[in-house]
This record gives C-alpha cells, structure tokens and sequence, in this order.
C-alpha cells in the first residue's frame, strides 16, 4: 500500500498533474475523432474565421477574407493564432488531417501546459494544498477537456496566456530587475497580440505590480519600470497596428470586429415593440453584407446601428445586460430549464460544472477578501474586469474559457476556505459536546 508521503508526493507532483490534464484531454479527443471521417476533421473544423485566415495566409494572399470569399485584408482577428495555424498548413498541408491532429495536439499542449501557472499561482496565494488542488481541478474540468477538440481557435492558448499572466504579475511584484519587466512587456504584447480582450485587466494588473514593487525601491523607480513594460507591449503591437492604418486608413489597433459583435448583441430583434419582426440577424446574414460592403464601410454601418438601438433602448439593454451577465458564468441564460433538458448525464455534468465553478469563485474571492490576502487584487481583477466586454456585445460559454484557470483557482480557495471553516467549527463545538451531560 501507499504510504501517506508517497501518496502526498503523487497528488502534489505538477508534472503527474500535467500529465493526468493531457491524457485526459487526449482521450476524449480520441473517442471523438472515431465519430467522425477523416474527411470531416480535415475540414470542418477549420471552417471558422481562424480557419479561412489562415487558408490565406498559407495560399499567399496575405492576412485576409475571414469568410473564404476573396475580400481582400482584414483586421476581423488579431494575428498570432492565424499565423500560428498557417504555419501548421505549411507543413502538414492546407484542409489536411495531419494538420487537424497537429493543430488538436497543441491545443491539447497548450490546455495542460496552463496546469503550471495555475500551480505556481495558487502556491503562493494559498499554499501547496491549494496549488495542488486548483491544477488538478484544471486537469479534469470538463470544459478544459471538450474544448481543445472542438475550437481549432486561440481559446486554449488565451487560457494559458491569462494563467502566466497571473502567475508572472505576482512574481514580478517582487523583483526589481529591469530585465523582468521588459519580458513582462513582451509577455503581454504576444497576448494581446493573440487575444486583445485581455487588454481590460492590463493596466490593473501593471498597476498592482508597480506599486507592490514599491516596497523594494524608490517610487520613481517603480513608476519608470512600469512605464517600461508598458511600452515593450506596446511596440510589440505596434507593427500591426501600422499593418492595418496602411491598408484601412484608420486606427485599428488590434482587430476590426467589434461593431459587428456589438450589433449581433444589440439590434431591433430584440425590441418587443416592433409591430412586425425584422429580419432575423444572423451571422450569414451578415457575412453577405461584408461581402457585398467591404470591411471598413461594414463596420461603420454595424457601429451604427448598434449605438443607436442601445441608445434609444434603455429598458431592453438593462435586461440583455442581465441575460448576458447570466450567460457569461453558466453558459445559458436559463441554466434550471438547460439542466432539465439535458438528454445525458455527461452534459448535465458539464452544465452543474460550469454553474459550480463560478458560484464557488465566488467564495473564493469572499475568502480573500475576508483574510485580507496580499494578492487579492490581481486574481479579483481578471474575472471582475475581464468579462465586461461580453456584457455588452454577446457571449457564450467558450468566452469564459480564457480566464477559467482563474476561475477554478479561486473556487480551490473558496472551497478550502469553507473547509477551514467548518473543521474550525467542529473543534470549537467539541468541548461543549463533552460538558454536557
């Protein structure tokens, strides 16, 4: 039999862990990879935006047509996962099943990999127990598992790059070394380059580290050091940005598509008032129109329409603003009526997964807040700041994906939290239990 020190080293044991995440996610993508032909997997899943971008890119058109049509540049996706995937299309081929399985493997890589700044994360926050449990709860989330199979997108890489990003905030705090904070520049300039939402919780993040480094030097020091990071990131962007002012004529610093997110959230279907229901607004429906428009006009007219529906639908806004909010943290709006109407026990577990992530977070982050830890700001921030964006525009569970090592992190504390809690209550209630006649 194991010995209670053996077993402590497995269960604490990271390269176990990561270990465990990918076979985990691996397996799962075997059994579906036998549902379907080899001619669906080297084509489906790469018809995406990502997908088209990349086919492009490898075809020698250069960053472009997110839709397959040949309509020229675009801004639509930043370019570190198109480029990425083109790469994978040089070498294994364009609509190719070894690139699907090349593109799956990394995904798969990526996903695991994000088990180390999870760790590392939460052994400073919490402790080894906690960093043992918050990287296993990562390695068997079921989320975790589906998503590498089923986005060939730059979700699994996001996931990891928002884990280190944590993970490098809370070391960088305290160093002093100028070399750390020009790689920390350069960290955030290849994920805002891969995944511009992250740009919400940045200066949160680099204000933090600022001012805790504060301790170790003077003020100034701090200031200018934090003013260095930012600048490497930014001029880890700027090339890009270039990039799109020559070929739009305008400033896009990142991608293009916002208006058109923020019209698929927000336009007349929504409105209970209209005395005949326009058309349905759908994402070929609108594809056409870019077709037919060309990016940049079709962006100003999306922007549009969606600023004056928002600003002449107060009411209804409030109430998609509370639909999306519910949508972001459980992956429906209706997540009781989803729950009945699940046909599996598998996706009943995914759904009561995904609803107790969040809701133990939520006693992590009271956890926190309560002991009054030193690195509450940065983890807080990431889930407090990051979703704002889907607020506004739409969401879907996949969109909560990139900050989900967070999330679980915080649940892991909560969940210790309220273990302490009630094993402090027991002990406390023992000696009355014995008094009493």
């Amino acid at each position: 039999m194991l010995t209670n020190n053996v077993l402590r080293k497995i269960t604490t044991s990271l390269m176990f862990i990561v270990i465990v995440a990918a076979g985990t996610r691996f397996a799962f993508a075997w059994y579906e990879i036998r549902q379907f032909s080899p001619q669906v997997l080297s084509i489906v899943p790469f018809q995406t935006e990502t997908g088209h971008i990349a086919y492009s890119i490898a075809s020698g058109k250069g960053f472009s047509s997110p839709f397959q049509k040949d309509t020229g540049p675009t801004a639509w996706l930043a370019p570190v996962y198109p480029y990425f995937l083109a790469g994978i299309f040089k070498v294994y081929g364009i609509y190719s099943l070894h690139s699907f399985f090349a593109a799956l493997s990394l995904n798969i890589l990526f996903s695991a990999g994000a088990c180390v700044p999870i760790f590392y994360t939460g052994k400073r926050i919490a402790g080894l127990g906690v960093a043992s449990a918050a990287a296993w709860l990562w390695a068997v989330f079921p989320n975790a598992i589906i998503i590498p199979f089923e986005w060939i997108w730059d979700t699994c890489l996001s996931a990891l790059l928002v884990a280190t990003l944590l993970w490098a905030t809370l070391e960088l705090a305290e160093s002093r070394r100028v070399r750390d904070w020009c790689f920390y520049g350069l960290l955030w300039g290849f994920a805002l380059l891969t995944n511009p939402a992250v740009a919400l919780f940045f200066p949160f993040l680099l204000a933090w580290a600022a001012f805790r480094s504060r301790g170790h030097d003077r003020a100034a020091s701090s200031i200018l050091r934090q003013l260095l990071a930012a600048v490497i990131a930014a001029l880890c962007c700027l090339p890009w940005t270039i990039r799109n002012y020559v070929q739009f004529h305008k400033l896009i610093p990142l991608r293009s598509n916002f208006a058109f997110e923020l019209y698929i959230g927000n336009n007349e279907n929504y409105d209970d008032q209209h005395k005949t229901r326009p058309g349905t607004v759908t994402q070929d429906r609108e594809i056409l129109r870019y077709v037919r428009m060309g990016e940049p006009a079709f962006m100003e007219e999306e922007k549009r329409k969606a600023v004056a529906f928002i600003m002449s639908h107060p009411r209804i806004e409030i109430w998609l603003t509370a639909e999306r909010f519910v949508d972001f943290w459980v992956g429906t709006a209706t997540p009781l009526a989803a729950f009945r109407q699940a046909d599996s026990l598998w996706l009943r577990l995914i759904l009561l997964c995904n609803d107790a992530a969040p809701l133990c977070g939520l006693f992590g982050i009271v956890v926190l807040l309560t002991t009054k830890n030193a690195y509450a700001f940065p983890i807080l921030a990431i889930p407090v700041v990051f979703p704002l964006l889907y607020y506004v525009t739409h969401t879907s569970l996949r969109y909560r994906h990139p900050i989900d090592p967070v999330v679980l992190l915080l649940s892991t504390i909560g969940l210790h939290g309220l273990w302490r809690w009630l094993t402090r209550k027991s002990r406390n209630a023992t000696p009355a239990q014995v008094s009493s006649p």
